[in-house]
Order: C-alpha cells, then structure tokens, then sequence
C-alpha cells in the first residue's frame, strides 16, 4: 500500500508541475505534442487537442514535449507560430517558471486544505525549565502555561521563540497555572544554540521546552489563507537555505535523500494520518519547485538562465556551447540521483 500511495503522490506532483508547463505553452500559443507522467516505454497514451497524454514504464517524473524544444536535443530548431523557440525570451522564461510555480501553488493549496481539516501545533506549555536560566530565576515551573507576552495572545509555542527572539529587553509573561493567572517578568539572555542545519549560533533564550502536548487551531477563511501562505513561504525558505548549506559544505552529502527515502516518508505518512500524508505532500512539491529552479541547464533554472542570457546581451548561446552545458546539467543531474539512492542504500544497511 506505501509504494501505491508513493506513486500516485509522485505521479500528482509530477502531473501539477507539468501542468504549469503546459498551460503556460498552451497560452502563449506553443503546440504541444506530449503530456507525458513518467519516462521510458509508453504505456497508455490517448490523443486530446492535438496533445498526446501518456503514462510511460518509469515514473519517476514527467515532460512536456513543446514544438521546437527538446531536452534530448538541446540544438532542435522548429519554425512557426506555434514554436517554443519562435518565442520571446520573456514568454520562454515564462513558461519555464510555470512549472516550478505550479508545484509551489500546489503546496499552498495542501496547506490551507490542511489549516481547513484542521491544523495542529505545539501548545504554549512548559516541559522543562533548564536550572538557572532566565525563566528558572522568574519561578517558572514545568506544565505552566503561557498565555500572554507583554500585550500578545499566545497561541502555539512557535509564537513564544518569536517574541523572544525578535523583542528587546526584558518580558512580561502571563502563565496560568493551577488555574490562576500569574504574571512574571523575565530577561532573556544571548545563550548558545543551534540552528535546524546544526549550525552554531548566539541566541536570545528563557531557557525553556515545551511539554509536547498539541493545540487544534481554529482557523477561519482568511486565517487559513494566511497559514498556507507562511507555511509555503517558510518550506521555500528552509529548502532554498538548505541547497546553500549543501554547496557551502555545512550539510555533508550523506544526508542527500533519493527517492527511497522519499517513498519511505510518503509511505509512514500515509499511515499516520491524512494531515501528515498532506503535509509531506506539500513539502515534496515545495521541494520540486526548488530543486527545479537551480541553476542547473538539465532543469527549468538552467533553461530560465539561458533565456537570461539572451534577453541581456540580445544573442542566444552557441548550439557548441548550449549542447556542452545541457549535457553537463544532466551529468550532475544523474550524479545527484545516484547519490540519493547511495545514501539510501547504506541507510537501509545501518538500520540493519
């Protein structure tokens, strides 16, 4: 049942970010002769508005066959209105970025549908309060909860580390605890930590950690719209940050996931709960989108810095020069997948 549900979460991601493609060819005037979910030997194919749509053997992605543009022969050149490479450079990067954007319209889709079933959070309740700390000093005690800080409701422990991080000078804090009202004033102080790339960082801290219990958000319409927006907002962030901190040599290239992993994460959502299975999803396509705007000539990014090119210094790059590149990208492209699945691999070996 987890490889099922892996591939028809990959087949819906892959399906979207060509969708992007594909309308955005279809709107500016490019013929397109083939919608295809998956690589390889062809395995179901129906013809629809001059479009073929295929499933085909291996799907681990997905193309959209455009007139006048074709991976696999980066030099292909189709005269014609209905050419990609008759286009503008504007309406090329146009519809390169369609795709990507598709994948990240996709995630803030999942995510509102996610703050709509109902979104969850870690309660603003104190688990452990580390022995001379700020909050130590104040009185604060294990399963206090916060309520206020200075004039700001608290709802979710996230806001707490907010106002923390981002206030100057000391804090008023309101805790209920045994059903009263308590206020303290509490001075954070700049203490050492890590950050989610296990970097090491100066922080500003109470010296407290949450007791793990889960609050429901009761989100309304536009609230929920607001969720979506920062949830995909922050995922961009964290992957965007994440690519740097890989090529900067801060994350080692052990911790490089292929699609293995991927389905293993899909496959334990799944059977957690459809909030989890949604989530994941959300993530997977942010990360597409991402990955897909990298600089790299096999992928979107790569073909979006071509069209750069062009539209700066009014020349398209040399056949030579674009073929060189285009060969490169999917070199490092593969390079990139055989690494995922080396990790996975020598994942599953440890754990055993």
């Amino acid at each position: 049942m987890g490889t099922i549900t892996f591939l028809l979460v990959l087949s819906f991601l892959v399906f979207f970010h060509e969708l992007g493609h594909f309308l955005a060819a279809r709107y500016f005037g490019v013929k397109v002769h083939v919608f295809s979910i998956g690589f390889g030997k062809q395995l179901f194919a129906k013809e629809w508005k001059g479009t073929v749509w295929q499933f085909s053997l291996i799907p681990l992605g997905g193309y959209v066959k455009m007139k006048g543009q074709d991976d696999s022969n980066p030099a292909l050149k189709e005269e014609g209105d209905d050419s990609y490479n008759t286009k503008s450079p504007l309406q090329r990067i146009a519809i390169l970025f369609a795709g990507p954007f598709a994948n990240f319209l996709l995630a803030a889709i999942l995510y509102f549908s996610i703050a709509i079933i109902g979104a969850s959070a870690l309660a603003p309740s104190i688990g452990t309060v580390q022995e001379n700390s700020p909050a130590f000093k104040a009185g604060i005690l294990k399963n206090d909860e916060i309520i206020r800080i200075n004039n700001t409701e608290i709802t979710t422990w996230n806001e707490i580390g907010e106002i923390i991080v981002n206030t100057q000078g000391a804090l008023k804090f309101y805790i209920k605890r045994d059903g009263k009202l308590i206020a303290k004033t509490i001075s954070p102080h700049i203490s050492d930590a890590q950050n989610m790339f296990k970097e090491d960082i100066k922080k500003r801290m109470i010296g407290i950690s949450p007791s793990g219990k889960i609050v429901q958000l009761d989100l309304s319409f536009g609230e929920s719209l607001v969720f979506a927006y920062e949830k995909t907002i922050f995922a961009s962030t964290m992957i965007f940050q994440g690519v740097q901190k890989l090529i900067q040599g801060i994350i080692p290239s052990s911790e490089v996931g292929g699609v293995i992993t991927i389905g293993k994460v899909i496959s334990d959502a799944s059977e957690s709960s459809i909030i989890a299975l949604l989530t994941i999803t959300a993530l997977i396509s942010v990360n597409l989108g991402v990955l897909n705007l990298l600089p790299i000539p096999a992928l979107d990014g790569g073909h979006i810095m071509f069209n750069l090119y062009e539209l700066l210094t009014k020349r398209k790059p040399s056949d030579k020069v674009f073929m060189i590149l285009t060969i490169t990208g999917w070199v490092i492209l593969g390079s990139l997948m055989l690494l995922g699945i080396y990790n996975d691999i020598n994942r599953i070996f440890l754990n055993d």
